[in-house]
């Protein structure tokens, strides 16, 4: 099989590509910039461009599939020409589904926690040497890439985005993997620039539930309002609803409650232990039993980017995490005040997607992080104007908040030096961004402030 990559240096596409290639295809692609780790990944496997740019004459007759990505515009004359010659064309999502649609598809849904969710279900599989193929959205312990596609694994374990699944299909990647088994975490509006209402937007999640393959399950967060009605409302499906299990925490540790016994957990907060019961009832419909999910559970970290410890001393404790939409930095901030309740919380986060830069989304930010002792808001000005997006204020952001914790910056350097101006002592720091605060290093800056 010869399989072509239209924009092969994404995050996914390349986690793909690479998938594709130790499956045994004969793997191509191009693109007009790619970017470590991407770059050294595929370079290692002899799947590096060998020139940067589109070249329509890497587009053949031979090609048995060529694969789109969101990088890629419209009018690509790679594109073009597949079209020309009349080759499929795939978006990654029907291509996941392509190489999957005779497993049993378990594919996680909703605005937050889908990757958690994803790597909690994983590490239970790996755990108990279960294989499956699976696509995630960050780097997992123990797993060498972020898509595993094969011949002989009976279950594919599949992240399931509701964003565009490539320029030419405008259908949520989710609605095109068609579930046996679906999950569904939570849902507060997000992609503005796609789905301009939160009706609209909840319509994606009601198609993505009417998509379950018939007799098959979704297991859905009881506790978000619009969840639940959608779990409520499905025919023919198994209706598995979870909320917050019995859990404690003792000496900055959290223990889930389970058959009497007491499992501690390296993960915390209740949006964590909810994520954890959904990927136990998870597992639970693929044949394993909720002893053996929480055997496992003990030694899951976490995934990458979410509440990641950074550094720590006994007085203070550094965490990066992903979050970035109103509902992620309420639950992580929450997280982080519960286990450490006798500390302080500094809460720092970066305006950096579409939507939260946005001037009419702004308002939806009021009071995510009202339980921080202090929150500190960054944004950079030239991040909007390359967004072309309309201008925001430094007052703007600072009411949107809506506190008088809040202090804002736009200048990363000014940023770095109050942080490491502050004094830590029985303080927790929490940086949440989804991009990188314009170059810090978060490792650095932890390691300053826990020996400062």
């Amino acid at each position: 099989m010869r399989v072509h990559f239209i924009a092969i240096g994404g995050s996914a596409m390349h986690n793909l590509a690479i998938a594709m290639h130790k499956k045994g295809y004969k793997v191509s692609g191009s693109d007009d910039e790619i970017f470590e780790p991407s770059k050294g990944r595929l370079a290692k496997l002899g799947l590096l461009p060998s020139k940067e740019g589109w070249n329509a004459e890497l587009i053949t007759k031979e090609l048995d599939s060529v694969i789109l990505g969101m990088h890629a515009r419209a009018d690509n004359p790679e594109l073009l020409k597949a079209k020309e010659l009349g080759l499929k064309i795939f978006s990654y999502p029907e291509y996941i589904y392509e190489e999957t649609k005779n497993k049993t598809r378990v594919v996680i849904g909703g605005s937050h926690g889908k990757t958690t969710i994803t790597a909690m279900i994983l590490h239970a599989l790996h755990f108990h040497k279960m294989d499956c193929d699976y696509l995630v959205g960050a780097q997992l312990e123990g797993f060498d890439t972020m898509v595993k596609l094969s011949k002989e694994a009976p279950i594919a374990v599949i992240e399931g985005d509701e964003y565009l699944s490539s320029p030419i299909d405008r259908r949520p990647k989710f609605h095109l993997y068609q579930p046996n088994i679906a999950i569904l975490s939570g849902i507060a509006w997000d992609h503005i620039n796609v789905f301009p209402t939160f009706d609209n937007y909840v319509e994606q999640f009601r198609v993505f539930c009417g998509l379950i393959r018939p007799g098959g399950a979704l297991v859905y967060c009881e506790m978000d309002e619009e969840v639940r009605k959608l779990g409520e409302a499905v025919k023919d499906i198994k209706q598995l609803p979870y909320g917050i299990p019995e859990h404690s925490i003792e000496n900055g540790i959290t223990y889930l409650h389970h058959a009497k016994n007491k499992i501690p957990l390296a993960v915390f907060g209740e949006h964590n232990l909810m994520n954890l019961k959904g990927a136990m009832l998870v597992c639970r419909e693929l044949g394993m039993s909720e002893e053996d999910f929480c055997k496992a559970a003990t030694s899951f970290k976490g995934a990458a980017r979410r509440l990641e410890l950074v550094a720590r001393n006994e007085q203070t404790a550094v965490y990066k995490d992903f979050a970035h939409s109103p509902s992620k930095l309420k639950a992580t901030t929450q997280a982080v005040k519960k286990q450490f309740p006798k500390r302080k919380l500094i809460a720092c986060m970066e305006l950096h997607t579409f939507s939260s830069l946005n001037e009419s989304f702004l308002a939806e930010y009021d009071g995510s992080m009202a339980l921080a002792d202090e929150a500190i808001v960054y944004f950079n000005p030239h991040t909007i104007e390359h967004k072309k997006l309309k201008p925001i204020t430094e007052e703007q952001v600072k009411k949107a908040f809506g506190g008088t914790n809040v202090k804002i910056f736009t200048d990363s350097s000014a940023l770095k030096e109050n942080l490491l101006g502050m004094n830590f002592k029985e303080k927790t720091l929490l940086m949440m961004s989804s991009g990188t605060f314009d170059g810090i290093d978060l490792k650095e800056l932890g390691e300053k402030v826990t020996k400062g």
